[in-house]
């Protein structure tokens, strides 16, 4: 007979609580669609904290856990970091990640759930390695630990054997994908359809993320410029227009452009067209073809070919998961 993996939890407060009850949920969904047919429960689970005892999470709830260093007398299978980081700055005790760096070897993958990554960075696990957290702490994960190489957009990241997922309900999606690696995607589809979700769903985070306001704002770079190209997103754009509106040169104009903000006009151009599109089709029931001229795409093809490049699911598919219900 096969022993159980054991799947354990290391939370660190503060964290969400469904950044645990999610990825949890997951394997027990598994664990209850396995035993139901009489056979030997694939996974067992258990939760730890650095010291054991309660825990509160952010919605007041108080979690019972085992301490960490219990886990020595455990042959742990797979280890899921959540939690660690609160506004600004980490939040994972030393005790933690130094714990973590000893312990990391012992196991076959280490995985984070949302700001659970900085539990990993603190145990030096995210070096030279690509990662993802939830869309608002990117920026921060990476100042903090400028070794790793975070990406904005994945729903979770795999490199093993270290995995991370983004925020949220995206622990769901990394409990289901380390199913699937282990058992097959069978065997994690019936688990999806058990929890009502997508085994993979469509498109990462930049989906979820809000629209590029910090470009329109007084007194960013080409504040006034933005400004003016939002009110006039179905007209000319291009780079000689936008130059002689900046009172510039085109060259120097799209090197300006380019130190100032990062990116060059055009791919700015096609962010805000995109930005005004993904609020046309939550706001309204305009169809695609009217939406895609109106934003200055011409088209409905060249619309699509752009929001799948740049999110990664196609406008119907998106307006169907977020905006009001319509025929296309």
């Amino acid at each position: 007979m096969t022993e159980p993996r054991l799947v354990a939890f290391l939370i660190v407060p503060p964290f969400v609580l469904l950044d645990l009850a999610g990825p949890l949920d997951a394997f027990h969904a598994v664990i209850r669609n396995v035993t139901e047919l009489g056979q030997t429960a694939p996974y067992r689970t258990v939760v730890v904290s650095a010291h054991g005892g309660p825990v509160e999470t952010g919605s007041g709830i108080t979690l019972h856990t085992e301490p960490m260093h219990s886990l020595a007398a455990m042959d742990v299978d797979t280890l899921i970091a959540v939690g660690g980081a609160v506004m600004h700055r980490p939040a994972v005790p030393d005790v933690v990640g130094d714990w973590l760096r000893d312990y990391a070897p012992r196991v076959r993958r280490v995985c984070s759930v949302c700001v659970g990554a900085f539990i990993l960075g603190a145990a030096g696990l995210l070096d030279g390695r690509r990662a993802t957290t939830h869309w608002l702490d990117t920026a921060m994960l990476q100042t903090c630990y400028p070794k790793a190489r975070v990406e904005s957009d994945p729903i979770y990241v795999r490199e093993d054997p270290v995995w991370t997922s983004a925020g949220i309900t995206a622990g769901i999606d990394l409990g289901l994908a380390l199913v699937e690696d282990d058992l097959g995607a069978d065997i994690a589809l019936q688990a999806a359809r058990r929890l009502v979700v997508f085994l993979k769903r469509a498109g990462g985070q930049s989906q979820f993320s809000p629209p590029l306001q910090e470009q329109l704002a007084a007194g960013a770079p080409f504040g006034e410029l933005h400004g003016w190209m939002a009110d006039r997103l179905d007209g000319d754009l291009s780079v000689m227009r936008l130059a002689e509106q900046a009172n510039m040169s085109p060259r120097t104009f799209a090197r300006s452009y380019l130190a100032k903000t990062g990116t060059t006009p055009a791919k700015a151009v096609e962010r805000m067209r995109l930005e005004a599109a993904r609020f046309a089709l939550l706001d309204s029931e305009a169809p695609l073809k009217r939406i895609a001229s109106r934003v200055g795409f011409g088209d409905e093809q060249n619309l699509r070919r752009a929001f799948v490049r740049q999110y990664g699911v196609t406008p119907a598919a998106y307006r169907e998961r977020f905006g009001v219900e319509t025929s296309l």
